[in-house]
């Protein structure tokens, strides 16, 4: 008599399903297997199957945990170098400003200088031509 109830696969999805969780139990079985065969009968061996467990856990999920650490690190790559612009194009920013403002003093004293030439050229006398 079986303790688990047989699983009867109603499509594809659901015989996949059954499959891979066949295996992860195979896997586990295998896993656990050298561990039974070194207990010694008699001897204290509580703490063993918390162990083995935890072992089993830290091997599964370890891939996952540096792949995640991989991602991490990367992000923090990225958001230095996404300060690192967002701080030079500030600096660019300013910089045209600056240039922006300069260029405006300039031209206002360029208008201003003419205003006056104009001015002064008006209140001159004018030449006037002779007549024969």
């Amino acid at each position: 008599m079986n303790a688990t109830p047989e699983i009867l696969p109603e499509d594809n999805n659901d015989a996949a399903t059954a499959a891979f969780e066949g295996e992860i139990r195979e896997f586990v079985r295998k896993d656990l297997a050298p561990w039974r065969r070194a207990r010694m009968p008699g001897s204290p061996s509580q703490e063993l199957p918390v162990d083995s467990v935890n072992q089993l856990i830290q091997r599964v999920s370890g891939q996952s945990v540096q792949e995640i650490e991989h991602v991490i690190a990367e992000l923090q790559n990225v958001r230095d170098i996404l300060r690192n612009e967002g701080e030079r194009v500030q600096r660019e920013i300013v910089g045209y400003a600056n240039l922006s403002q300069a260029a405006m003093s300039s031209m206002k004293i360029i208008g201003d200088s003419m205003t006056q030439w104009k001015s002064t050229m008006g209140s001159a006398p004018a030449a006037r031509p002779e007549r024969s």
